[in-house]
């Protein structure tokens, strides 16, 4: 494409690459960010065309009027139905890049230093590209990660056990996966920054705009310490077909997913789907048996041989690390600290981190981790004058 705007097009690409770590070349960075909007998410026509030509010439094969590319998986058929669905958005590319470059999105393909490999597993299925709001360094595979998913009509019992799992788990280093919706999600996003941990968030919709809005601070929070992305381009929609494929981005993105609270055929079912087709270890919250919110948890345990999770150390067992030898102390130890925080608190007159590390015998960076996952549950409160114990 020579005209001003594709020119105009190739520039904002480059711009949005990472400031180091940029692996891919300037023409093969655009024509990925074009197959980003050309494409829904999952298009395997265009995964295959990409995989065997490259996103470069795949795309000058895309936009031309030629017959299918010489690949035997590739039918005369399927290839007609692919250009039907993707010549319709062939010149919608400006609006997305230029949108991206004024809010500050990054655009990380394959090549580059951020790009989670993890992600390669999907196969013709991977998405062409990320757009990332956040520190990159939270994407590659050098630390352990977690997905954490769960139903949006969540109880107070799966709210506390999700918040209690992240807390722990990102407080010992690893990074928590989910997908920023209400309930189960937005629990395990909230007690991974209350610990300042690093996570991430996978949207369905564009990563310039907070989904739910009412998630807004959150977000923001989770790009500072993590990473905010999307495989669909700024100004995109999230819709029902697009969060059931942002699933497969969150059981990719993690060594294992633990469903925290699903009903029966909640879309937490299909991030389970997609982390077994994958091979990746699979675990669910038990719940009571009368509860409808759990069903779909039962429902992992008896069909989809999943792992019965009650603790953070199952769910260290489930993706293999060694618990006697974790980073974090034992859980007798964690409960212990609790324990003391707790009691260096009063009921009624507020406390500052140093004056309950000092009470407790605990060191400040551990206490304002514990506080705030305290927090989450109300065991504790605080205003501007400091911490104060919570309703028993």
């Amino acid at each position: 494409m020579t005209s001003s705007v594709g020119q105009r097009a190739r520039e904002v690409v480059a711009a949005l690459a990472p400031a180091s770590g940029a692996g891919a070349d300037e023409v093969e960075r655009y024509a990925r960010a074009r197959w980003s909007v050309l494409t829904e998410p999952g298009d395997g026509v265009a995964g295959l065309v990409i995989a065997r030509r490259g996103a470069a010439a795949a795309l000058d094969l895309a936009l031309s009027d030629g017959s299918a590319p010489d690949i035997p998986e590739l039918s005369e058929r399927d290839w007609r139905r692919a250009r039907a669905r993707w010549l319709p958005r062939r010149d919608d590319h400006p609006y997305p890049l230029e949108l991206a470059r004024r809010i500050g999105a990054q655009l990380v393909v394959p090549g580059d230093e951020a790009w989670p490999v993890r992600l390669d597993d999907l196969g013709v299925h991977a998405p062409p590209a990320l757009w990332v709001r956040g520190r990159l360094d939270a994407l590659p595979e050098a630390a352990a990660a977690v997905a954490l998913v769960g139903a949006r009509a969540a109880t107070a019992y799966g709210v506390r056990v999700a918040a209690e799992l992240a807390g722990e788990l990102a407080a010992g280093g690893a990074t928590i996966v989910s997908g920023a919706a209400v309930g189960i999600d937005a629990a395990a996003h909230r007690a991974c920054v209350a610990v300042e941990g690093r996570g991430i968030a996978v949207l369905a919709g564009g990563v310039e705009k907070s989904y739910p809005a009412g998630h807004a601070d959150l977000l923001a929070n989770l790009s500072r310490q993590g990473v905010v992305l999307s495989e669909v381009p700024c100004g995109t929609a999230p819709t029902k077909w697009r969060f059931l494929q942002r699933n497969r981005l969150i059981a990719a993105l993690a060594d294992a997913t633990v469903v925290v609270e699903a009903g029966w055929r909640s879309g937490s079912l299909n991030t389970a789907g997609h982390a077994a087709a994958l091979g990746r270890p699979l675990g669910a919250v038990p719940g009571p048996v009368t509860s409808a919110a759990s069903a779909g948890c039962h429902r992992i345990l008896r069909d989809y041989d999943g792992r019965c999770i009650t603790s953070a150390d199952d769910v260290r067992e489930l993706v293999g690390w060694d618990v006697a030898a974790k980073t974090m102390e034992t859980p007798m130890d964690r409960t212990d600290d609790t324990t003391r925080v707790i009691d260096a608190l009063s009921p009624r007159s507020p406390r500052d981190v140093a004056e309950v590390a000092r009470r407790s015998g605990v060191e400040a960076d551990r206490v304002s981790s514990l506080l705030g996952l305290l927090a989450l549950d109300g065991r504790v409160v605080s205003d501007a004058r400091g911490w104060r114990r919570g309703m028993p």
